[in-house]
């Protein structure tokens, strides 16, 4: 599937999942990926091979066997990404928004040493993970972030494959469903799919050019049209709290990852920093009486390596708009409401829900016109985008005018054009977790730019989007999410 392609328009309640880490493409998208063939195996078994295998009607107790492939960067990172073991809790039904963190490598080694995995927690069926977990280093055409589930019987016939797509910020593509449709749970468990299908709101748009034009025919904020487009889903109270319940386990990962200390699973044995970074920051303002004028950006990088730290330990995160990325919206987030809006409260909510409704507009412009995964388009598709999000949300609750928020999001995405995704051991760490840091800082310095002027500057953000999906397609794939190319390998061969 090559960048741009079509997939529908989601829910920003679903740009804005709550997931685990480390990686949404390579963990959370996997892991609704089994679920969902475990769901479409105890639908259809009792239709399909009711002759062959005697199973009743929605039953998974036909199946003896499942066989897993891993295409493209799935087979190349998926073990340094978790994707193994999210497979397999997948299988077993979990669900990324609401399973316990702690439970997913549990079970994986529990099916490793039993050989056998509990589809939807009900039916026990043999699973080998060394034989029926294959890696094709080789994509499939459509996208380098595929799966392929096949269930046998106990006579060895097939009794069901189906393929699905990882295609970035935690959506699946389940290639056997109509027009590719692409799926991911709200709060709910429901797809985003079947919310497509009701139509885009009443001011709908496909580029940030029509959202503008949607700003200025209705003279409305884009936070605005965003929120007519949602309330027509969910209605307004729904989306407020959502929106509100997301900044909440956004809030308590930066409070996670500021207490934790020691070093990240994985092998790089990468220390823990935003702790230390937090503890010196409240040390040093209390010493300089809160003269350092840089103090309130250095929290926010604090915030933005402890969001990135907790995803790269497996810990609950929102995608936002991807697990690589989760760090940056956050941290903005937490920089406006303590250094700007004063803190907790009512200003502070309502400018939260505000700031993550036009950071979801342009999320969305995106997704559609290029992509948001770094298998796809490189890291300019992760930290680009949220990057791009984060500086859009802040200016439009600092004041700014759409055309401000606008070439907020064009600056912030034009200087991460080109940004490739490789990362070192194939673990979301390093450059990742940095390059959060980095992103939030120039997020919050695209917003103030933005605010210095008019609003009138000569590249769109469209043009700068289809540029960055033409780069991507340009990008060789070993700098595209394959640990193959680039720092890498640069590290490895030190």
């Amino acid at each position: 599937m090559p960048p741009g392609t079509a997939l529908g328009t989601p829910s920003v309640l679903d740009l804005f999942s709550i997931g685990l880490g480390p990686s949404s493409s390579h963990t959370v998208g996997p892991m609704r990926a089994a679920r969902r063939f475990a769901e479409h195996l105890a639908e259809e078994v009792g239709a399909n091979a009711v002759e062959l295998v005697g199973a009743d009607a929605g039953e998974v107790r036909a199946a003896a066997r499942i066989e897993v492939t891993l295409y493209g960067s799935l087979a190349l990172t998926g073990t340094g990404h978790g994707t193994d073991a999210a497979v397999l809790a997948g299988l077993e039904g979990l669900r990324p928004h609401d399973c316990d963190p702690d439970d997913v490598p549990a079970r994986a080694l529990a099916v490793r040493a039993h050989r056998r995995v509990r589809l939807l927690g009900v039916h026990e069926v043999a699973f080998d993970l060394d034989h029926d977990l294959r890696r094709e280093p080789d994509p499939l055409p459509r996208h380098p972030n595929a799966l392929r589930f096949t269930a046998y019987a106990t006579s060895g016939a097939v009794l069901l494959t189906r393929t699905y797509y990882s295609v970035g910020g935690g959506a699946i593509v389940d290639d056997a469903a109509p027009g590719g449709e692409a799926a991911g749970p709200d709060r709910d468990g429901a797809g985003a799919g079947e919310r497509a299908a009701r139509g885009d709101g009443p001011y709908s748009f496909s580029s940030a050019a029509d959202l503008l034009a949607r700003c200025a025919e209705h003279e409305l904020r884009i936070s605005d049209v965003m929120l007519v487009n949602e309330a027509a889903r969910h209605g307004v109270r729904q989306v407020r709290a959502g929106l509100l319940a997301r900044w909440r386990v956004m809030a308590d990962c930066i409070e996670r990852g500021w207490r934790a200390d020691g070093t990240l699973p994985g092998g790089l044995r990468v220390r823990r920093r935003a702790r230390q970074l937090r503890d010196s920051l409240a040390g040093a303002a209390v010493a300089a009486g809160g003269r350092d004028a840089l103090r309130a950006l250095d929290w926010a990088a604090a915030a933005a390596l402890a969001v990135n730290e907790e995803n790269a330990a497996g810990g609950r995160v929102v995608t936002a708009p991807t697990n690589g990325a989760a760090g940056i919206v956050p941290a903005v987030l937490y920089y406006h409401r303590r250094f700007v809006a004063g803190g907790d409260g009512p200003r502070a909510d309502a400018d939260t829900v505000r700031f993550l409704l036009t950071a979801g507009a342009f999320g969305l412009v995106i997704r559609r016109a290029a992509s948001l995964s770094g298998a796809e388009v490189g890291c300019q598709g992760e930290i680009g985008s949220a990057c791009a999000m984060a500086a859009a949300g802040l200016c439009e609750v600092l004041g700014g005018t759409p055309e401000q928020v606008e070439n907020a999001a064009e600056i912030a995405m034009e200087h991460n054009l080109g940004l490739t995704c490789d990362p070192v051991g194939g673990l979301v760490q390093v450059p990742c977790i940095e390059r959060n840091a980095i992103g939030t800082t120039k997020a919050i310095a695209a917003a103030r730019l933005a605010l210095a002027g008019d609003g009138r500057h000569r590249v769109s953000f469209d043009q700068v989007v289809a540029t960055m999906r033409a780069t991507g397609l340009d990008m060789k794939a070993e700098y595209r999410e394959t640990a193959r190319g680039g720092l890498s390998v640069a590290v490895a061969e030190c």
